[in-house]
């Protein structure tokens, strides 16, 4: 894995795209083979909302300051986190759009702010190394859209991200690397040499088509309705 490379893992569900997140942090071992990571790497890894506690009782600011609590360690005798690690939390809450809300129960932001919420805990952390599963999971499009913005810059800022999806149209074709996943890497290389339809087929066990917009792919599932079929766009929105 590359330094400074921002890669989206695709693949169906039950593929292996969460627990190959969890064997990069070390919290799972793998069966087979090893991972070597760099001395002294710092990374950061954001869970898909629906695995979270919501009803847990921390603020905002508090879930955010998480992220120091954890590098402090027992460095510091002191358990609660200092004026400049307040003020840090809370200029990270602003440039993630959800300056204000600090003082609020976690449970009381929508989806897409409880995912700009983890995203700033992450940050604070100073990472080298982000890992996101699901990041667009269950927002909308206008969220989506502000989301894949954010890591683009933050990427641009030399952040290595690496984050699951099984959005293909709307998150995976727009991201520089892709790796297709089913129990094993199927492929990978940018969305041009990626989302085709052999290859698409290989790790959905679907037949797919690939149309060009605008110079990227749009992937169009098929629902077989006899000889009169009709297609999908995956678009990652329901309808």
């Amino acid at each position: 894995m590359s330094p400074g490379r921002f890669t989206g893992v695709v693949g169906p569900s039950g593929s292996g795209k969460t627990t190959l997140l969890r064997v990069i942090t070390g919290t799972v071992e793998p069966a087979i083979g090893s991972v070597r990571r760099a001395d002294g790497l710092r990374l950061a890894y954001v869970p898909q909302v629906e695995t979270v506690n919501w009803n847990f009782p921390v603020t905002v600011a508090e879930c955010v300051l998480m992220a120091r609590t954890a590098r402090r360690g027992s460095r510091r005798r002191a358990p609660w986190p200092s004026g400049d690690e307040r003020r840090a939390a809370d200029e990270m809450l602003d440039r993630l759009g959800i300056g204000g809300l600090g003082a609020r129960h976690i449970r009381e932001l929508s989806g897409g702010q409880q995912q700009r919420m983890f995203i700033a805990r992450a940050l604070l952390g100073e990472p080298q190394l982000l890992l996101m599963d699901e990041p667009t999971s269950g927002v909308d499009v206008k969220t989506r859209h502000e989301i894949v913005h954010l890591l683009g810059e933050l990427n641009d800022e030399g952040l290595s991200i690496v984050v699951t999806t099984h959005d293909l149209n709307g998150m995976a074709a727009h991201l520089p690397h892709l790796v297709c996943l089913n129990r094993e890497v199927i492929a990978a290389g940018s969305p041009s040499e990626v989302l085709t339809p052999t290859v698409l087929e290989r790790t959905y066990g679907a037949p797919m088509d690939v149309l060009e917009h605008g110079g990227m792919p749009v992937v169009v599932d098929h629902y077989g309705f006899g000889s009169r079929g009709r297609s999908m766009p995956l678009t990652g929105e329901s309808s």
